[in-house]
């Protein structure tokens, strides 16, 4: 028989920013929620993407909480969980498919990609190390005997 598997990766844009919350028994949980561009595969032309709840406990969790905010890049590695209940108003059965995560990988800095809240109010923090300018190169070949190793 074949086992099964229950895996999923993602790579998005958190759409709000983290929601942490204790459960009955103490552990903690962060939501937050992913958007994940389609890459223009809409029926219509028009650019479209797919949204993703994403669930981080303990102290996966404690790191999101901590380092990523709406707008920041990010590579979820988890697995699929669906819930099912009866609406209490309505009777009918309802469902939903959240992604449970093992691994949430950082992909860019608090203040990287479109999504900038801070200008930079003076030149010396936005400019970059200076780039090491290499003078005087020859085309002389190589002599083997004078490497170290």
């Amino acid at each position: 028989m074949a086992k099964s598997v229950n895996q999923v990766i993602l790579m998005g844009r958190l759409t709000r920013d983290p929601e942490q919350r204790t459960t009955g028994t103490g552990k903690s949980i962060v939501s937050f929620s992913i958007a994940v561009d389609r890459g223009g595969q809409s029926v219509d032309g028009g650019d479209t993407a797919d949204f993703f709840n994403v669930n981080a406990w303990e102290k996966l969790g404690e790191l999101v909480m901590q380092y990523l905010s709406k707008g920041r890049r990010v590579l979820v590695q988890g697995r699929l969980r669906q819930d099912r209940w009866d609406d209490k108003e309505t009777g009918k059965k309802q469902s939903r498919i959240e992604v449970t995560a093992s691994d949430v990988t950082f992909l860019d800095g608090p203040n990287d990609g479109a999504r900038q809240t801070e200008a930079s109010d003076s030149p010396a923090k936005s400019k970059k190390s200076e780039d090491v300018i290499i003078e005087d190169i020859d085309d002389k070949p190589i002599d083997l005997s004078e490497i170290p190793f």
